[in-house]
């Protein structure tokens, strides 16, 4: 029995410099137009079985946007940030650079009183394996990039470091296949873009 498990990232609502930890600003002018250009792309996916999205504005708005008319997920909520949630990275780092540093270098660490990122990335994969697993099915998940990240971590099974380097582009998709334990990324070609759901 496989799943595929589709990921689209939220629109942005703000510019990448000024991305702020547990940010609950709703989508900006840029945000909606972003929407609006990918609208036709992105459409198709409406017809999956289920559709989630974070509890976030963003996520929430982008899914509308998109027609999917998603379920939020409390468990698909960013990183608990503690202290230095609303910051911009370079304002922690500002205020707190040895603690941004341990908590960079240590997937344990909490030096913001909240959670740590193997925590994070735990969260995250625990909804994934409890996702109801109906072979062919296919379920989307708008999230925030952040969320996206700690997933396939989790689904490759990765060291905690790798979520440092994944990019995930708002509006992007990704996909993974599989079950409780055992997922795979999947990379669609161009034509696979229309026939997704």
């Amino acid at each position: 029995m496989q799943l595929r498990v589709t990921f689209v990232a939220a629109a942005r609502s703000s510019a990448p410099l000024a991305e702020r930890f547990e940010d609950d600003r709703p989508l900006d002018q840029a945000g909606w137009d972003e929407v609006q250009r990918v609208a036709g792309e992105l459409l198709p996916l409406a017809a999956a079985e289920l559709r989630y999205c974070s509890p976030t504005p963003r996520s929430r708005t982008t899914g509308d946007a998109l027609g999917y008319a998603p379920l939020a997920q409390l468990a698909l909520r960013e990183c608990d940030m503690g202290r230095w949630r609303g910051f911009t990275l370079g304002e922690a780092m500002a205020r707190e650079p040895q603690e941004v540093d341990a908590w960079l270098a240590d997937p344990r660490a909490t030096p913001h009183g909240g959670e740590s990122l193997l925590a994070f990335i735990s969260r995250v994969g625990g909804w994934l394996d409890t996702r109801p697993a109906a072979d062919g099915g296919h379920i989307v998940a708008v999230a925030e990039p952040s969320v996206i990240r700690a997933a396939l971590v989790y689904a490759l099974k990765a060291p905690p470091s790798t979520y440092w380097n994944i990019d995930v582009r708002p509006l992007s998709t990704s996909s993974v296949t599989g079950w409780a334990g055992r997922w795979n990324l999947r990379l669609d070609s161009a034509s696979d873009q229309h026939s997704r759901a």
